[in-house]
């Protein structure tokens, strides 16, 4: 697959503008108290204590700390971090936090008094997080996080790029409807990653004046997809007729195919669908016969779990690390997909970069 130089001209504007806008994007939503009740006063002091590294072995235990587990992008991205532990031989403990931040900043609590060996972190909130891995950080527990901006000493974070996923999503979107229509935009704010596709949504949005957002919607639940799938056939009631609506922004698989198949039941498959993050189901979706799923732009979601588990175990023997780690994604397009059904595997035999990226 390659890139087509014409697209490049607005690159540098965009990242110029994104290190502007994302230096004032708001906080994610305060909680309650309950979820901010982790020794704060203790944690505020905390300074990463600097010990010698210990020797990874089948009696090494690591924790991970998940918001959620739910969804197939999310369930490929645990058999990436339950992979990698086995394959080091180490001891693995998941809990999943069901979106409940209090639950979230228990599971972490109980992490660090068990006295693993190192922790890692999977989305969440910095606000309901950042004592309790102080905490953590301050008792020589290494902590790994992932796809949440904690601001805390010691601690690495591994991204997939946000801006460049929606910058990349976003320019094939307007670059099929011929930069003009209107548009459904699937979105659900609180979640670092989403803030910063946002982010760069605003700023395609103020580059392409001829297309117009109609509708917005969105929300993180236990069962996204198909709560998105029903308030995606209510906009489509409201905007019934053919050339109402140019294409969908669903910037989270969970969404994307949620507003794909509430287009397909209504027969409206001239509708469009660009979005981000890329699974099993994702891929047989976009294959499926007549599917307005056009494109995603992705990281895969297992690398990322086998990443976070090997700069864990290297920052628990002593070895340096970078503060931060960032994927570069690729955008899959339907076209570039074969007839038959294939799997995350077997994807980099049909899009050249997906085999060149970890």
């Amino acid at each position: 697959m390659k890139k087509s130089k014409k697209m490049l001209w607005p690159l540098t504007l965009l990242v110029l503008l994104v290190f502007a806008l994302a230096a004032c994007t708001k906080e994610q939503p305060s909680l309650n108290e309950k979820a901010q009740a982790a020794p704060a006063q203790q944690a505020a002091s905390a300074k990463p204590v600097q010990q010698e590294g210990k020797k990874v072995t089948k009696d090494t235990k690591i924790a991970l700390i998940s918001e959620f587990t739910s969804g197939t992008h999310a369930a490929q991205y645990i058999t990436g971090v339950t992979k990698a532990a086995k394959k080091a031989g180490v001891q693995l403990s998941v809990s999943d936090s069901n979106n409940d931040q209090s639950k979230m900043a228990a599971y972490l609590d109980t992490a660090i008094n068990q006295n693993v060996d190192g922790i890692m972190i999977d989305h969440g909130r910095a606000e309901t997080l950042e004592p309790g891995v102080k905490r953590a950080i301050a008792k020589g527990i290494p902590v790994i996080a992932t796809d949440v901006e904690l601001k805390v000493e010691g601690v690495t974070t591994i991204d997939q790029d946000d801006y460049m996923l929606a910058l990349q999503g976003l320019k094939q979107m307007m670059q099929d409807i011929n930069g003009k229509g209107n548009i459904v935009y699937a979105f659900v704010g609180g979640f670092a990653p989403m803030e910063k596709r946002d982010s760069i949504y605003k700023i395609m949005m103020n580059r392409y004046p001829d297309v117009k957002q109609i509708a917005t919607f969105g929300s993180a639940t236990d069962n996204t997809s198909l709560d998105t799938q029903n308030k995606m056939a209510a906009v489509l009631k409201q905007y019934p007729n053919k050339g109402d609506i140019a294409a969908v922004w669903a910037p989270w698989d969970e969404f994307a195919k949620g507003v794909t198949r509430a287009i397909k039941e209504a027969g409206r498959d001239e509708i469009k669908v660009y979005g981000v993050d890329l699974s099993d189901e994702d891929l047989q979706m976009m294959q499926a016969k007549n599917s307005p799923w056009k494109a995603s732009a992705a990281v895969n979601p297992a690398s990322v779990g086998e990443k976070q588990v090997d700069l864990l175990l290297k920052k628990i023997s002593g070895q340096d690390i970078p503060r931060y780690y960032s994927f570069d994604p690729v955008l899959v397009k339907q076209t570039d997909l074969p007839n038959q059904t294939i799997n995350m595997d077997q994807l980099s035999q049909y899009v050249e970069e997906w085999g060149k990226k970890e």
